[in-house]
């Protein structure tokens, strides 16, 4: 499974990278006016932090699907041949999906809240199908649940595509879903940090650090010892 950062505040990223194995990064067009920044040095900024064959992922924001294949076009010259486009699940982005893909470039399909439309986009030829599972729970609809039945319908037809759940308010949506073996999910920093951070870990190992410098002294560490061994 790919995690992703969900993200465009480069400092934040960068921070991530510095310590998780992450394999690649989502924006969308609200992300980006978080950063408070014009997008285009911002997304140069992410690709020039990315390591080689992590994952850059852009939204269109053209609403026809003649400026959607331009938009494309002109981001990919701009970003890499390997960005993954994002399209949205509308008239226009579904047909769009399968003339993006046969220019050579992967598509997201994006902006999913229906398990129909992500199945329909993985059939127009969509690598990935983003739904928003939090954004979901707050229409009342079990956004989990949705990203899971994705998966299974993915898998039941044999579809080359993949979930890419995003929109996570909490850590247990994030558990819930790796737990259901879907493809990739993204999602913010903050979130990612709570994923692998516990209060309990860092007692534990005080505690054994503590024990350790009753043993051998205060602020000594193996290297230490190995110089006196000398």
């Amino acid at each position: 499974m790919l995690v992703l950062i969900d993200s465009a505040d480069v400092a934040a990223i960068a921070e991530t990278l510095s310590y998780l194995p992450v394999d690649g990064v989502t924006t969308n067009p609200t992300i980006l006016s978080k950063a408070g920044r014009e997008p285009l040095p911002v997304l140069r900024e992410i690709r020039e932090l990315l390591p080689a064959r992590a994952q850059l992922h852009v939204q269109l924001v053209s609403t026809t699907t003649e400026e959607m294949l331009a938009e494309a076009k002109a981001l990919c010259g701009e970003l890499g041949n390997d960005l993954y486009v994002k399209l949205p699940v509308t008239r226009a982005g579904y047909a769009a999906i399968p003339q993006v893909t046969e220019l050579g470039f992967s598509v997201t399909a994006t902006g999913i809240h229906s398990a129909m439309q992500g199945f329909m986009a993985a059939k127009a030829g969509a690598k990935y199908i983003a739904p928003y599972v939090n954004r979901m729970d707050n229409y009342g609809i079990d956004g989990v649940r949705v990203a899971r039945d994705m998966h299974s319908m993915l898998r039941a037809h044999n579809l080359d595509a993949d979930v890419l759940a995003a929109s996570f308010k909490n850590s247990e949506q994030v558990l819930e879903l790796v737990r259901a073996g879907v493809g990739a999910i993204t999602a913010a920093p903050d979130v990612l940090d709570h994923l692998v951070n516990n209060p309990a870990t860092d007692c534990a190992i005080q505690d054994q650090n503590d024990d350790f410098a009753a043993l051998v002294g205060e602020r000594l560490t193996w290297l230490d010892l190995l110089d006196h061994s000398e």
